[in-house]
């Protein structure tokens, strides 16, 4: 947005603050996301130390994600009443203190303690990031930088299995948890003191960049109309609407668009989750992959997630001006597609990483609309509880197919999880359209 008049007329550049933040939160869940990854590529050596079935595995990495899940909604009340950087900063270092602890753990009940106490600590980082975009990102921006946000959360399973296979290497399984504890400490110090709830409240952002941030706009600007640009029969498929404001927690709870927005992303973060928790042990026991080539196989899919979430970013904010649906439609269909690939693919390590780069990207496209979506139609006071859902949906479907996966292995194979994954993407293709695409001034 321009600035208005006497600013312009003063001359003074706005001040870029905003993007340093979502430096800052990009590396913060780098880590955090590291945190949670690296049980994916130690679990085949904790298993040869504890005797588990591969149903006992996979509730192993659920409980992460049952107590990241429910926790959602206590974070959400905790950051509208104490703020976003109290509850943000204390998260990063209880996360870095549970991560740890499961270095030190002796025994299978030890390790599903630690689990449980790390999803409960890491669970107010999610919506304190989204919240801090909300804040701090005007509506043509939230896209991109919800788009940086996940880039994050998939970087950490990319650096996870490289540095994580040469620990175990070296040193062993253990080691692996202590040395991605170490950067959870000194990074919430850096955002306590550099980022606070509010631009305004900022001593390093200028008032030219706070009037861009909340999209102030000169007297010509107010009195002119936005110019709606229809795709006329994208805005028909995707149930285009001029949505009313949710300004009540009420609203939130009754809003199917909220609440169907929550169950596919629980489809899609469901499928990302059973890729982290086992393609390590897929690489190993199916493919014969060397601890060294399964680390950097394992990678690939999180590479192409993280270009995905930027892509999908960029394309939500410009190329669809702010639409959000067609992303979630676009990752639904396409993941599917690259599940029944995955039936075929074969043992040659470049070519794994390669089906597995592409099914990561197409997963990844559309993850920065969910995150985005509650904004257009959200009060930005109500929007950590539409965002809690919202999450608490993607953690639920997140901490069941590890799960799942591991009763398929049980009894029947790795084919009929991929299948599992390619119906499960395509139920998310299902709920999507169901939803409407909140569009301002759109006339219909």
């Amino acid at each position: 947005m321009s600035l208005n008049i006497e600013q312009a007329a003063s001359g003074v550049k706005p001040t870029h603050h905003r993007w340093w933040v979502a430096f800052l939160f990009f590396l913060i869940y780098t880590i955090a996301a590291a945190d949670r990854a690296n049980l994916g590529v130690a679990l085949p050596f904790i298993r040869k130390e504890f005797t588990m079935t591969n149903a006992e595995a996979g509730a192993l990495v659920s409980l992460f994600l049952l107590a990241y899940a429910f926790i959602q909604i206590p974070s959400a009340w905790l950051i509208t009443r104490f703020g976003v950087r109290k509850v943000f900063t204390s998260s990063m270092v209880l996360t870095s203190i549970a991560t740890a602890l499961t270095g030190f753990a002796g025994s299978i009940l030890q390790l599903k303690l630690c689990r449980v106490l790390l999803g409960i600590a890491e669970g107010p980082l999610p919506i304190g990031v989204t919240s801090t975009i909300n804040n701090w990102f005007p509506s043509k921006e939230k896209g991109i930088a919800s788009g940086i946000f996940l880039s994050s959360i998939k970087l950490g399973p990319v650096i996870t299995p490289i540095i994580g296979s040469f620990i175990i290497l070296h040193w062993g399984w253990k080691e692996v948890f202590l040395f991605f504890a170490l950067p959870g400490l000194l990074l919430p110090v850096m955002w306590f003191l550099f980022v606070k709830d509010k631009p305004s409240e900022s001593s390093f952002v200028n008032q030219q960049e706070v009037d861009i941030i909340n999209e102030k706009r000169t007297a010509a600007q107010v009195q002119e109309k936005k110019v709606y640009k229809r795709i006329p029969y994208l805005d028909r498929f995707i149930r285009v609407r001029n949505t009313p404001k949710v300004t009540t927690t009420q609203q939130v709870y009754r809003s199917w668009n909220v609440f169907g927005c929550g169950l596919g992303y629980c489809c899609q973060l469901g499928i990302s989750s059973l890729l982290l928790a086992w393609i390590p042990t897929y690489l190993l026991s199916e493919k014969n992959l060397s601890v060294v080539g399964m680390g950097f196989v394992s990678a690939a899919p999180w590479v192409g997630a993280v270009l995905g979430n930027l892509l999908g970013g960029i394309l939500s904010d410009t190329l669809l001006d702010k639409r959000r649906k067609p992303g979630m439609l676009l990752s639904a269909v396409s993941t599917s597609v690259m599940m029944l690939c995955l039936l075929y693919m074969p043992a040659n390590p470049v070519l794994c990483a390669l089906l597995l780069f592409m099914t990561g990207l197409l997963l990844s496209i559309g993850f920065s609309a969910y995150m985005v979506y509650p904004m257009s139609f959200v009060a930005k006071d109500k929007f950590p509880v539409a965002n809690a859902i919202v999450n608490m949906g993607g953690q639920l479907g997140g901490a069941a197919t590890p799960f799942i996966a591991g009763l398929i292995l049980d009894h029947y194979g790795w084919n009929t999880v991929f299948l599992f994954m390619a119906g499960i993407s395509l139920l998310t293709f299902l709920v999507v359209v169901t939803i409407d695409e909140p569009m301002e001034n759109c006339d219909a």
